[in-house]
């Protein structure tokens, strides 16, 4: 059976951390961000962990990462 091949797509939109964890950006920071407070500005630059269930899909998509 040949290698699977990694979601290339996938791998550019998440990042994997040491235990797992699956992060990704939050969303909304492309435009229309100066009618914001700083506080809000500053919340959407943290990245986010996906929902459980959808880590799973993802850690499954990345077969170097099982």
């Amino acid at each position: 059976m040949p290698k699977l091949k990694t979601k290339k797509a996938l791998i550019k939109k998440v990042k994997i951390t040491k235990n797992k964890k699956v992060l990704r950006r939050s969303t909304g920071q492309n435009h229309y961000n100066s009618k914001e407070d700083g506080a809000v500005g500053r919340e959407k630059k943290g990245d986010l962990r996906l929902f459980k269930a959808d880590e799973k899909n993802v850690l499954k998509a990345l077969p170097y990462n099982n």
